[in-house]
């Protein structure tokens, strides 16, 4: 077992109980008295739980994984012998053609909404002083405000206008702009982040620390013109070098340890991370990426189903001797663990999001690389419990490098950022190392659409990608990790570019997802953002 602090999953928070009887000298033995409860710094993180738990669903079904990665050109989910269909779900998210009441999406906003709720319960009880927190009220008042501001980063990337709910109440919530959930997010975090702690360790791991706050507002500042019209570079990169600043953090000197199923607090280029626990709070995210029979590859007992895989432009679209390939990716033959058999061969071939041409079944089992970034749990019958590393300090280093590109300062301090993120990738050193000119070239993934045999069919756009290397290092550095979306709407690729079985949708909504049909019902103080 993970020697990790997983406070967001256990809660032992005491009752705090009041006692009424007629002898009000009598002294309580059985249950802790309210006015005899002294807060510690475990009874606060019991008391977070809530606010933070939802965010195991971005490894579940339909969370937020497939959310960020289905619409991408990295990841795809061809319909296969053994199913996956699923209704469309995973080529309407491809093709951009989601519906309004779309399962990804929904399921982003309701669990966002979750944590929102959470921590404005809360936050309320915590102020009045219904839950006692002595010296901690102050700390945990801003821990409370600071996962909320976060819930919210999440949703200005993924719906834009929505609700903005600051108290816990049975108002029905007005809809707000995206530029006011983006001020509100920058409100939030400034004016918290110095009462937040400063510590990386066991006690803050999983928690928003001044560090994860300082990351939650740089990435809002990357793409706050994408956001509200108007870039701020210059503030993405103060908080980005407050990080640098602090010393804290580092790169790990294996690439792979960041996704390790003992990750923990040990891990000092994590800076914010989901805590997963295979009993407790557990995903099972992996079965889509392994087919059946990887049982007697793994020697694993789970049923594993074998649906997503990747593109293979993308795939192709690595430089050689990058060994983030490999750590990615599953490729070629797979053996039986027992018998050294050959049992399935990982090809980088995906002919189409349908099963069928000239009526013959065409998307094999075999057919695309399969995710291998996180590392396999041998023992698990059912759910894995790898951390999710959602801000790494890999991120912040290539957010510092894009910005002083995008200001025009100090070029050659990004293109060393970029190769220190990219030296322990490759045993070459010198292919390491990028140039200025390197990090504003072109893309080196082919875009079009691709034919049978994963040729391109029709080109669309092929207009050179401003700042294309940075947009290839994010993509090879961060794929698999609920970012490609992103990524590509600030890149200005996501609208415009044709890929696999996508064509591009021009007009450019569905940068937004659409508000939940469901949410339209229930408020109807809500609109529903533009092109839906």
């Amino acid at each position: 077992m993970k020697n990790i602090y997983k406070w967001a999953f256990y809660f032992s928070m005491p009752c705090l109980l009041l006692t009424s009887c007629f002898n009000l000298e009598e002294e309580a033995y059985s249950e802790v008295v309210e006015k005899d409860f002294i807060a510690t710094e475990q009874d606060v993180a019991s008391l977070l739980a809530g606010t933070y738990s939802p965010l195991i669903y971005i490894m579940n079904w339909q969370g937020y994984f497939d959310l960020q990665e289905e619409p991408g050109d990295c990841i795809i989910t061809p319909t296969r012998p053994n199913g996956w269909d699923d209704a469309g779900t995973y080529r309407r998210m491809h093709q951009h053609e989601w519906t309004i009441d779309q399962w990804q999406p929904r399921n982003t906003y309701e669990k966002c909404y979750s944590g929102i709720n959470s921590a404005n319960r809360i936050l309320d009880q915590v102020k009045e002083e219904r839950l006692p927190t002595g010296d901690l009220k102050e700390s945990t008042i801003a821990e409370l405000r600071a996962i909320r501001a976060f819930w919210y980063s999440i949703l200005i990337d993924t719906h834009g206008n929505v609700p903005l709910v600051t108290a816990f109440t049975d108002e029905i919530p007005a809809q707000a702009t995206r530029k006011q959930i983006f001020d509100f997010i920058v409100s939030e975090m400034t004016e918290v982040i110095p009462l937040l702690s400063e510590e990386a360790n066991a006690m803050t791991y999983g928690r928003m620390n001044r560090w994860a706050a300082c990351m939650v507002l740089a990435r809002l500042y990357l793409n706050a013109e994408i956001y509200t019209g108007m870039a701020q570079w210059s503030k993405a990169l103060e908080y980005a070098d407050k990080i640098i600043a602090s010393g804290l953090f580092g790169l790990s000197s294996d690439y792979s340890d960041n996704f390790a199923i003992a990750l923990d607090h040990t891990n000092k280029e994590v800076i914010f991370s989901v805590p997963y626990d295979r009993v407790y709070a557990g995903f099972g995210q992996f079965a889509k990426w392994y087919p059946p029979v990887s049982r007697l590859v793994f020697g694993s007992s789970y049923q594993c189903w074998g649906g997503s895989g990747a593109n293979p432009q993308f795939i192709n679209s690595y430089q050689e001797g990058d060994k983030r390939l490999a750590k990615t990716w599953l490729m070629g033959p797979q053996y039986n663990i027992n018998t050294g058999a050959l049992v399935w061969t990982c090809t980088n071939y995906i002919p189409s999001l349908t099963c069928y041409k000239d009526g013959v079944n065409m998307t094999s089992i075999d057919y695309g690389y399969r995710v291998w970034k996180y590392e396999y749990n041998y023992e698990t019958s059912w759910n894995w419990e790898n951390d999710f590393p959602y801000f790494r300090y890999a991120e912040t280093l290539l957010i510092k490098a894009e910005c002083l590109l995008r200001l025009g300062q100090d070029e050659s301090e990004a293109a060393s950022l970029v190769s220190q993120v990219r030296a322990r990738v490759f045993d070459d050193p010198s292919k390491a190392m990028v140039s200025v000119e390197q990090l504003k070239a072109d893309t080196k993934i082919q875009y079009g659409t691709l034919d049978w045999d994963n040729n391109i069919d029709v080109l669309g756009d092929q207009s050179p990608v401003v700042l294309g290397g940075l947009y290839d290092e994010y993509g090879w550095e961060f794929a698999c990790e609920a970012q490609r979306r992103t990524h590509m709407i600030r890149f200005g690729t996501y609208h415009v570019k044709n890929w696999f079985n996508h064509t591009a949708i021009k007009d450019g909504h569905t940068r937004l997802f659409p508000i939940p049909l469901s949410e339209l019902t229930k408020n109807t103080n809500l609109k529903q953002n533009s092109g839906y």
